[in-house]
């Protein structure tokens, strides 16, 4: 149906259907619906802000220092500042004293200290127990125990790191201490 009157339309105007004037009697839906292509697709209105066209004499608002104001450097050609760039004072980041090392290679550990787990009353202490009590965030990360408290009773403690302190004191309590491999 829609196409005999898109047919009509054109057949009374004689005219091919690329060149098919704006104004037509068809519905304007029925048209768009059968020649939209991409030879007459347009960008919406406002979307592309023409050029600001510079240095074109005094009468284009725009001429003899082309928008850039009078001297300096921001004036001259050929003009580059990168991120940090204080014009031409001394950078920060190169006025701060650079002293030691940071390795990224670090191993970070989840510290646990024998305080903590002097609390739990289990014979087995593993990565599951430690995060149900909410001693470590994640369990899936390293653990390291370090030897700040006491032990009362003997406990097998499971772990990635153990300080000296924390497995001698473990170790003299009557307690174990297993390392986990990461």
């Amino acid at each position: 149906m829609q196409k005999k009157i898109i047919k009509k339309t054109i057949a009374k105007k004689a005219v091919s259907p690329r060149k098919l004037p704006v104004k037509t009697k068809a519905p304007i839906k029925e048209v768009a619906a059968y020649f939209t292509g991409l030879h007459n697709l347009k960008a919406p209105l406002g979307s592309h802000k023409r050029r600001k066209i510079i240095g074109r004499g005094p009468s284009s608002g725009h001429g003899k220092t082309s928008t850039r104001g009078s001297k300096g450097q921001t004036s001259r050609a050929g003009r580059v500042t990168y991120v940090g760039f204080e014009g031409g004072q001394m950078p920060l980041i190169r006025r701060i004293p650079k002293r030691g090392f940071t390795s990224k290679f670090k191993t970070e550990y989840q510290i646990v200290n024998l305080t903590g787990l002097a609390k739990i009353k289990e014979s087995v202490i593993s990565l599951e127990l430690l995060k149900k009590k909410g001693l470590i965030k994640n369990q899936n990360k390293l653990v390291k125990i370090l030897g700040k408290g006491e032990l009362k009773s003997a406990v097998t403690i499971q772990a990635h790191a153990f300080s000296k302190a924390a497995g001698e004191k473990i170790k003299n309590a009557g307690g174990k201490t297993e390392i986990i491999n990461a």
